[in-house]
């Protein structure tokens, strides 16, 4: 970032270099996958579009599970936080989320991110789609957020892990009916 002086004198001289305001980032990787997709807020229309994303990840038709999720982050959240990102128009992913004020005795607010997909032909959006998501968190001073993953799904810890999530303290059980 320029000082005063150097301020003062680009505008004594026009021949002087222009100050540089730009952002520190510049032309980096993160900064240009920022101008490459348009990042709203998750609508119902865009339903067949997270069906069709999300059957193209994992193979399978979870409609249904995602039409609850979609219900439950639109008509059953005080504070709508989950995101759409689109290319040029089209919706390519996704990140449905929600806020919790505490569970099994922890009284931190934090989000829950429930469900995240995104066009394997979008390299990019998802780093873009968490991003303003925190951003929107730290706005609503929630102090972070967690999500559950497969111990196995190499892929998805690296990619959350690339933004900043780590193991938590927490066990998961469960018990077989």
């Amino acid at each position: 970032m320029p000082d005063d002086n150097q301020i003062a004198d680009s505008r004594r001289n026009p021949e002087a270099q222009e100050a540089n305001f730009s952002d520190a980032l510049g032309d980096s990787p993160e900064s240009l996958a920022r101008d490459t997709f348009e990042i709203r807020s998750l609508a119902a229309v865009d339903a067949n579009a997270i069906y069709r994303i999300d059957r193209r990840l994992s193979g399978r038709d979870r409609t249904d599970y995602l039409a609850r999720k979609i219900d439950e982050v639109i008509n059953q959240s005080g504070i709508r936080v989950s995101l759409i990102a689109e290319d040029d128009g089209l919706v390519v992913g996704f990140v449905m989320a929600r806020l919790d004020y505490g569970e099994f005795g922890r009284t931190a607010a934090t989000a829950v991110i429930d469900t995240i997909g995104v066009d394997p032909d979008s390299p990019g959006a998802g780093s873009v789609l968490l991003e303003q998501l925190f951003a929107n968190l730290g706005s609503l001073r929630l102090d972070g957020a967690r999500t559950i993953v497969r111990w196995d799904d190499t892929a998805l810890n690296h990619f959350l892990s690339k933004a900043g999530f780590e193991p938590a303290p927490q066990l998961a059980l469960r018990c077989i009916l």
